[in-house]
């Protein structure tokens, strides 16, 4: 059988397009371009379905349908009439633009767009179908257009509810870090599943827990529903099951890991809990009420990745100097350890005590954020060791 060929839009968190290039490459795809917040890729009707189950730091992944200028309402109606709807969407089909977004162009209102793609589409399907009215009543086509600088990309949505919700997080912070920046954090950072992990804000559990997922090899999607499994038309309804039996069975839970999550609040100790019972790592993590103050650890070169209280999250600003020194202070007793600090708090440096290694400019949703990247020493090579 002769698969389909997609070109496939999958959007990320501002800072992370080189982590998921990266994913998508070790899915077996090649890139198309890179851009600000996604990246663009070719594959087949198998590469929707592994793109949805595997990739860790994707947001969604968006099947391409085509793009064009518009400067105004007319040439935007025209061109959304122009695309070849019928390739995608059937007669009972449900279909509606579920997000617009216009960036420096001259068409803004996104309502207007919205209403206008859809009437662009009905006078397509109708001539097509020869139909009058649609039913509506088959599988749902969320379209997603993208305008900027005047030009428009329009895109299918294979994903439905967005890829950070992998369905294990039921109890969820105050403040919680997205599962997708979470994991783009880690995969960051030069951490494998043996070395020493230590997240001593963990909050709801999230980045122990995609940890856990990681060391243990369980695809992040195997576990909930993507809005394309409908689409038997575009995607051969075999191949998720075929992909979600293939990732079963490269799960290791027989990893040795040693991770581990600290939080001052008992209650978030408690949910952190429940939420790794629900993504099935509860064995790999050990949780434990535990005030910063008192992080500490015998072994050697481990990883602290953490998202500290900051100014939009729970802290008051008077607040974070001490509790950023207390950090500081406490990392600077570990034996050649590594830090990964993702914080909005534009002193952190300050009262950490030095400067980091490195930092990254990362956006967590709307707040623009810095990843603060101390290096300790690397452990000794296995024949070395010996």
């Amino acid at each position: 059988m002769v698969m389909k060929e997609y070109k496939l839009v999958t959007p990320c968190h501002f800072g992370l397009e080189g982590v998921l290039k990266r994913e998508i490459y070790d899915l077996g795809y090649e890139i198309d371009s890179v851009e600000d917040g996604r990246v663009i890729f070719s594959g087949d009707e198998e590469a929707v379905v592994r793109a949805n189950i595997g990739l860790r730091t994707a947001e969604r992944v968006l099947l391409y349908i085509g793009e064009f200028d518009a400067f105004s309402f007319e040439e935007f109606f025209q061109g959304i009439e122009a695309l070849p709807w019928e390739k995608y969407i059937p007669k009972d089909g449900r279909f509606w633009v579920t997000k617009a977004t216009s960036v420096k162009s001259k068409l803004f209102s996104t309502s207007d767009l919205q209403s206008l793609a859809k009437k662009a589409m009905v006078k397509r399907l109708s001539g097509k179908y020869h139909l009058d009215w649609f039913p509506e009543d088959g599988a749902e086509f969320p379209v997603r257009l993208f305008l900027m600088k005047d030009h428009v990309t329009v895109t299918l949505d294979t994903t439905g509810v967005p890829l950070h919700k992998r369905g294990y997080r039921t109890y969820k912070s105050k403040a919680p870090l997205s599962e997708t920046m979470a994991a783009g954090i880690i995969m960051l950072s030069p951490w494998k599943g043996e070395r020493i992990l230590m997240d001593p804000f963990c909050g709801s559990g999230t980045i122990p827990i995609e940890a856990a997922l990681m060391a243990a090899n369980i695809a992040p999607g195997l576990s909930r529903s993507f809005t394309a499994e409908k689409w038997t038309d575009l995607v051969d309804p075999a191949l998720w099951k075929e992909v979600r039996s293939e990732a079963r069975s490269e799960i290791d839970l027989s990893v040795k890991t040693q991770i581990q999550g600290f939080d001052i609040d008992p209650d978030m100790v408690d949910i952190a809990r429940k939420n790794a019972e629900q993504a099935g790592v509860a064995e790999m993590i050990h949780f434990q009420r535990r005030d910063v103050k008192d992080t500490s650890h015998s072994g050697k070169y481990g990883f602290i990745i953490t998202n500290p209280p900051y100014g939009e999250r729970l802290l008051s600003e008077e607040d974070m100097p001490g509790l950023y020194k207390t950090l500081g202070k406490a990392y600077n007793a570990l034996d050649e350890w590594s830090m990964f600090v993702i914080t909005s708090f534009e002193d952190a440096e300050k009262y950490l005590g030095r400067k980091s290694d490195k930092n990254r400019k990362l956006y967590n949703g709307m707040i623009k954020t810095r990843l603060f990247q101390y290096m300790g020493g690397k452990p000794p090579k296995k024949k070395d060791r010996e």
